[in-house]
């Protein structure tokens, strides 16, 4: 078995601690290094400060065979990570032709006038291999260094501006990697599943989780409605993990099947797509409490038009009445949230649009609204079919964007199982 391979990423900037941006760099880096054969041990975020930099590069250095740097590399005074690293490998700085050439260009091809700020972008520390930029300016840089007991230590820094970063990292600096180190193979399945919490899913499987092999570790991972079972096989065999993995699949499937929608990068809005596709059915919903976000996921899918006619977001009683069918007798004596009425909203949106299959939520997102009969939280969802129409109540929590999220997933799921059932 060839030695784990330990990586740190950096991500600089005072934007990203203010909270001014989000940091979506880190969670794909890691991902792409974990794809490779890369231990990453650490991520942090550290300001536009010089001191700071130096000090999480000491600690870097400490714990990590690659330090992977985002940010910091723009032509402001601000941008301060080149000479950053040069105070920190104690070099100066070296204009780079290939950079000043690509600089260059970058400004002549779209007519505008370059500064000594842009010039100096091509300006990198003597002792850094230059990594072509093709999307942007910012250099990308990696840099060696031989530590004490003689083992290689690997530094890149790349630009802040996620394409750009993830362009760099795709093309030059992952197959750089894997020449430079000998890295195991890591092999990864995710079983996606529905409608089960956490601690109830880990009772259900825990003897086949005791019994998986050392090299094959499970990761519980939960979203709204779900949990992600992720399974992460090491070796030196590709074709072995392949199989390995998929046994261990075939061996949990029979415990949870019923909750089991997809795997690897499936979406349940996109497994539903499919099952209406296969069936040559069309959708339509109505939507009271989730104002249209249910409808916001279906047509997320590319194609969707093949199967989703429209919503209704009937939000007022008058436009349940109206646009839906649904009897004012039953809004009187029941309310919107109840199962009296979401039964007529599903049914009545398949009558007003034409379609084979309707689908409704109306309930009490909050964080206002509730009653003690009906607290926040209370929400109805139906689906239905030529069939039949089915309901259920779900009794959620405080938070109103959780409550719309989670009522959409179980209602995908539910016309997902009525699907499946046709």
């Amino acid at each position: 078995m060839t030695n784990t391979v330990r990586a740190e990423v950096i991500t600089i900037g005072d934007e990203i601690l203010f909270g001014q941006i989000t940091d979506t760099n880190t969670a794909w880096v890691g991902t792409e290094l974990t794809n490779i054969g890369i231990r990453v041990v650490r991520k942090t975020s550290v300001g536009d400060q010089t001191d700071a930099i130096l000090q999480i590069l000491n600690e870097a250095q400490q714990r990590a065979d690659v330090i992977i740097i985002t940010g910091g590399l723009g032509p402001t005074k601000d941008d301060i990570t080149k000479k950053t690293l040069c105070t920190y490998f104690g070099v100066g700085m070296v204009r780079n032709e290939t950079a000043l050439a690509l600089v260059t260009g970058f400004f002549e091809k779209r007519g505008r006038e370059m500064t000594d700020l842009n010039r100096a972008q091509a300006d990198l520390p003597a002792n850094a291999t230059y990594m072509q930029n093709d999307w942007g300016t910012a250099p990308g840089m990696w840099f060696e260094k031989v530590r004490e007991d003689g083992t290689s230590q690997v530094y890149v820094s790349l630009p802040g501006v996620p394409f750009e970063m993830k362009h760099l990292m795709t093309n030059r600096i992952l197959p750089k990697l894997t020449e430079h180190f000998e890295t195991p193979i890591i092999k990864h399945k995710m079983i996606r599943t529905v409608g089960i919490g956490e601690s109830f899913l880990a009772e259900r499987i825990e003897a086949w989780e005791d019994a998986l092999p050392d090299h094959i570790k499970l990761a519980y991972l939960p979203s709204f409605g779900g949990v992600k079972l992720r399974l992460t096989a090491t070796g030196d065999d590709d074709a072995l993990l392949d199989h390995e993995l998929a046994e261990q699949v075939t061996k949990v499937m029979p415990l949870i099947e019923k909750n089991v929608f997809g795997f690897d990068s499936d979406e349940l809005e996109t497994i539903v797509g499919n099952l209406l596709k296969e069936n040559k059915l069309t959708l339509g919903i109505a939507e009271s409490c989730t104002g249209g976000y249910v409808s916001a996921q279906i047509t997320k899918v590319p194609g969707s038009s093949a199967y989703f006619w429209g919503s209704i977001v009937s939000y007022s009683n008058t436009v349940k009445i109206t646009q839906l069918g649904v009897q004012p007798k039953t809004l009187e004596q029941f309310g919107a949230v109840s199962e009296e009425t979401i039964r007529q909203m599903a049914e009545g949106v398949r009558k007003a649009l034409g379609t084979n299959v309707g689908i409704a939520t109306s309930g009490v997102a909050g964080p206002d609204g509730g009653t003690p009969d009906k607290p926040v939280g209370t929400i109805w969802i139906a689906c239905a079919t030529d069939h039949r129409t089915v309901t259920r109540l779900l009794k959620l929590g405080q938070y109103r964007d959780q409550n719309i999220q989670l009522t959409t997933t179980y209602l995908l799921n539910m016309l997902r199982e009525e699907l499946l059932n046709q």
